[in-house]
């Protein structure tokens, strides 16, 4: 009485228009494929294999451990790939094994539950899953009995004016029962023009046998597969609108949903407030109490509680707790920000440590760093990191005070309790406590600006 399933991945998915294999193109953070799995996991189904045929190797690679990939050297359709599919599951006769599409990433496990539960108490060979659409132009239409059993499935080319008026369609979901399964998919022939075998002629060849197919209906929006970028981009923000639904009741605000782009790996504690324009990727986490945002990324980076991080990006990075980040800051990978630290107005930083009350306020760029705690780096100022050939290391002590526009040569070293005066171009270590100063005596030249007046008019003159 287990619960087996395929996906069929195998195609191109040609009304892309992509080199990229349909079922890797992305939404809300995971490819589709992605999607469907974790739906199938979240409804514990037992084993599932995966149909994989166009740029099989990359897909194959996606799956996690324990879900067999089976190659369809030739997409010969619907049918013929699932028929490809259970060769790749160990099958008991009491088994149920679900048929379905890589590309659906908004069904539900509780959708997929009662699809295999409705199939169970049915007493069926095969269940559809199906949806009534508010446009069912282009869609195979479901028939019924009068037991609400589904007599056919009907290609909209071959429905009748009276068929085309039904909208309850198929969504390429099905719950079969295992036993005779195999032989049934081997029966399906090409009567098409494709030469295919499609999945939907098992409906018939069941009813043929006086075999009970059933049908449970769900919501429409479940039933959305992607065959276009149009397609999912409406697929990606109904996910999005789950996502953000989901933090919202778990206590995260946002002033407004609709302009919030979280992915699904996202990790959000309850007291976060998110602005809008703001897009939090990849396995990034964020603490208690913090400010996203206006007009922020965020990638792959866990940000602490009590955080403010507006009109700023920030990509694989580490932020301890009570840190302000921008506006305008860009934070490149490797960068670690201690408590309390502050990375200012058009700040980056990339590879570099910044203890805790460090601050590096506005107007800097900051590489291949450590700098200690409660120092302060003045405006303007720039680690001259890279020689041409090697990146270096700028070290700068506790409670540094660093000059405006300064720069500062690697490798260098500025001391505990050092100071470096403004315009200095550092180059040598600065002992502790002491002032570095590298810049030319200032000179003033008398009566400069009326030279200069003249020498415009005796050429205006010639």
């Amino acid at each position: 009485m287990g619960v087996k399933a395929v996906i069929l991945a195998a195609g191109k998915g040609t009304r892309m228009k992509s080199e990229l294999p349909k079922v890797l193109h992305e939404a809300a953070g995971r490819p589709l494929v992605s999607w469907m799995l974790d739906t199938l996991v979240k409804a514990a189904v037992e084993d599932t294999a995966v149909v994989v045929g166009y740029r099989a190797p990359e897909v194959a690679a996606l799956l996690p451990a324990g879900v067999v990939a089976v190659e369809q050297t030739e997409q010969l359709g619907t049918g013929h790939a699932a028929a490809v599919g259970i060769s790749g599951l160990d099958l008991g006769d009491d088994d149920v094994v679900l048929v379905l599409p890589g590309d659906m990433p908004l069904i539900t496990a509780e959708t997929v539950s009662d699809l295999i539960e409705t199939h169970r108490a049915a007493g069926a060979s095969a269940t559809v899953l199906t949806v009534h659409a508010p446009d069912p132009h282009g869609y195979g239409r479901v028939v019924r009995d009068h037991d609400g059993m589904v007599a056919a499935i009907v290609e909209q080319r071959d429905a009748t004016p009276e068929l085309l008026a039904i909208d309850e369609v198929n969504t390429s979901v099905y719950a079969f029962s295992a036993a005779g399964l195999a032989e049934l998919l081997q029966r399906i022939e090409p009567h098409n023009a494709q030469g295919e075998f499609y999945l939907t002629d098992a409906v018939a060849l069941l009813n043929g046998d006086g075999k009970r197919v059933a049908a449970m209906a769900t919501h429409a929006a479940e039933g959305l597969g992607v065959n276009s970028h149009a397609q999912l981009a409406e697929a990606a923000s109904a996910l999005r609108g789950r996502i953000n639904r989901k933090w919202m009741e778990e206590g995260v605000a946002m002033t407004d949903p609709a302009r919030v782009y979280l992915d699904a790996d996202v990790e959000l504690a309850p007291g976060v407030v998110i602005h809008p324009d703001t897009h939090v990727t990849g396995a990034s986490v964020i603490g208690s109490g913090t400010s996203l945002g206006p007009s922020t990324f965020i990638a792959d980076s866990n940000i602490g509680s009590d955080c403010r991080v507006w009109y700023s990006v920030l990509r694989s990075v580490e932020v301890a707790s009570n840190v302000t980040i921008g506006p305008y800051a860009s934070l490149r990978p490797g960068t670690r920000l201690g408590e309390g630290s502050k990375a200012g107005t058009f700040v980056e930083i990339k590879e570099t440590d910044l203890g805790p009350g460090a601050k590096v306020p506005h107007l800097s760029y900051i590489g291949d760093a450590s700098i200690g705690a409660d120092a302060n780096v003045g405006a303007g100022t720039i680690t001259a990191n890279y020689d041409g050939y090697q990146k270096h290391r700028t070290v700068i002590g506790d409670r540094v005070k660093i000059g405006s526009d300064n720069v500062l040569i690697a490798p260098v070293e500025i001391g505990d309790d050092a100071w470096t005066g403004a315009g200095s171009v550092i180059s040598r270590d600065v002992s502790p406590g002491s002032l570095g100063v590298a810049r030319s005596h200032q000179k003033e030249i008398e009566g400069y600006a009326e030279r200069r007046r003249n020498r415009a008019k005796e050429k205006d003159q010639q």
